[in-house]
């Protein structure tokens, strides 16, 4: 049975071995002959579907388990056969993506999310928060202070109190507060507001003294995720060429989403010093929005080659998943979990090596055996301690790393659902099946690959490979599928990548998503009434100017 789901054909059957009924917007075949060759069939399916002979396209069958294997040479095709035929079937069973390209990216180009923590207390419903300016309790009436978020406070009603004491506010949630209680916002201190600078008419903030807007000639828009966009721009006073991530600031709009800025920009600062990560030039800032300037990689992300690719060979695999946990190793060196590895962040230079970018779901702080608890991440990639509300650590990484892998050797997702039921498209039931179903490998991975899959995809964070409190990283070098790597040399770049991109000119916009280069490059106008919504004290202390970069371009 061949479906195409994409579109309905407008051809008659053809004595090619092919035989079907036509139904609204599918084709079904009914009977596939074994005698029909690999070639002949992607030839046949694109004339049914009216398509190029050229055009991209992805055949799979579905096993006696239910579960999609891909066929993309004539061996696979025949081993469809074989392996069908031993089951008791009279005739193999495929289903048909011809749109392949469509069809990736409304499975995989998902943006990252955070979900709000939120304790219910007594109909309350408290978000931790930091307060810049004196604050009091509604509960003890004493005055909340401290580093870091200080207190509590509820989304409804307003009302600010201790940590210690949200669990004993007495009262029930309103929307009007108890007037015996205090005001759940504190004046604020006459003799702070005092000292708050002034500078250029924005109240506590300096704009930018050494780089700004105007420094940056805007080129094209080459990506965009759920908090941002991402320009290609040129610095005028040298004609280097960089990328540019703009968020708005009213998008960052609480102490969570402030916090994830400050460790992006963190993060951003230190891979500097990574060849796998991408680091940052400068930070500056507008009244409406904050820009953080970073290397430009010109060879595209690898959702955009894999989209053209379908799957790679296991080598080349191999290389691209050594140089980034050479990467993360990194990031877990220095205290810090990445929680975002997907297609999309695994860029690749002119050259053909890989690197890491998107450091917007990283988190700090963590030491060996630390953990955190944010529920955060890309739906297909987030791991089963996430989802099961558990303190995770630095495992979560390596989860998506064999989610990745998959991915790439495979040419699917692990968690491929093909349904037309649609309570089973949906956010939950993903979540479902990573956290239930058993992952099957494909049968054409060898030995080491599957391997190799089966210890990152364990679904419990204490057996999975590279989360050994000691030997963690080593034991992922020392694996039986990384054997032939020399992670010396590959460190230094000085192993050959297996596929250079196709780069004409400076730009090499040829490798990034017409759905973003074909965007107009402009920045709406800033809307007053927003921007006086701004507590711009917020971002002080935004803007950066990375000392290493600025020195050598000097010297250029």
């Amino acid at each position: 049975c061949i479906i195409c789901g994409m579109r309905k054909s407008k051809s008659e059957g053809r004595n090619v071995g092919l035989k079907f009924p036509l139904i609204t917007k599918d084709i079904l075949i009914s009977d596939l002959d074994a005698a029909i060759s690999y070639d002949g069939l992607c030839s046949e399916v694109r004339n049914m579907c009216s398509l190029q002979q050229n055009q991209p396209l992805t055949l799979k069958w579905i096993d006696n388990e239910g579960d999609p294997c891909t066929v993309s040479s004539q061996m696979e095709l025949e081993e469809a056969f074989r392996l069908y035929s031993r089951n008791g079937a009279r005739t193999t069973m495929l289903v048909l993506y011809t749109f392949f390209l469509s069809i990736l990216e409304s499975i995989y180009r998902r943006g990252a999310r955070r979900w709000r923590k939120l304790y219910r207390v007594n109909g309350h419903l408290f978000q931790a928060k930091r307060f810049n300016r004196r604050a009091y309790c509604g509960h003890c009436s004493e005055r909340i202070w401290g580093l870091g978020r200080q207190g509590y406070k509820c989304i409804n009603c307003k009302l600010l109190v201790h940590k210690r004491c949200h669990k004993l506010v007495p009262l029930s949630c309103q929307r009007h507060m108890d007037p015996v209680m205090p005001s759940p916002e504190p004046p604020i201190d006459k003799t702070e507001e005092d000292l708050k600078p002034v500078v250029d008419g924005v109240d506590g903030i300096k704009i930018s003294p050494v780089l700004g807007l105007p420094d940056f000639d805007l080129i094209r828009v080459i990506g965009r995720g759920s908090y941002a966009k991402v320009l290609l721009v040129r610095l005028k006073k040298n004609d280097c060429i960089y990328a540019m991530k703009v968020v708005k600031k009213e998008l960052v709009h609480d102490d969570e989403d402030i916090d994830w800025v400050q460790t992006e920009k963190h993060v951003f600062e230190q891979a500097c010093s990574n060849p796998f990560l991408v680091g940052l030039h400068s930070c500056f800032q507008t009244e409406s929005r904050l820009f953080l300037v970073i290397e430009y990689v010109n060879g595209g992300d690898l959702m955009f080659h894999m989209q053209r690719q379908r799957k790679l060979s296991e080598e080349h695999a191999r290389f691209y998943a050594a140089e980034i946990c050479i990467a993360l190793n990194f990031l877990h060196e220095r205290g810090i979990i990445y929680r975002d590895l997907k297609l999309d962040n695994v860029l690749l230079d002119s050259d053909g090596h890989i690197k890491l970018t998107d450091y917007g779901m990283c988190k700090e702080g963590l030491g060996p055996g630390d953990t955190t608890s944010t529920f955060c991440g890309t739906p297909n990639y987030i791991a089963p301690e996430i989802l099961r509300g558990e303190e995770y650590g630095f495992s979560v990484d390596w989860w998506a790393l064999g989610v990745l892998m998959f991915e790439m050797m495979a040419g699917r997702s692990p968690f491929d659902i093909i349904t037309d039921n649609p309570d089973m498209n949906t956010e939950d039931y993903l979540f479902q099946v990573i956290l239930e179903k058993p992952i099957r490998i494909p049968r054409s991975l060898s030995v080491k690959a599957a391997s190799v899959l089966k210890g990152f995809l364990n679904k419990d964070p204490k057996e999975r490979l590279g989360c050994h409190l000691q030997t963690g990283f080593a034991d992922i070098q020392s694996h039986t599928f990384f054997r032939s790597i020399d992670w010396d040399l590959l460190e230094k770049k000085q192993v050959t990548p297996h596929f250079k991109p196709q780069i004409t000119d400076d730009y090499g916009l040829e490798n990034f998503d017409t759905q973003f280069t074909s965007e107009p490059v402009q920045l709406t106008p800033d809307d007053e009434d927003v921007i006086k919504r701004i507590d711009q004290s917020e971002f002080e202390g935004f803007e950066y100017i990375n000392p290493l970069l600025v020195s050598s371009e000097e010297s250029v």
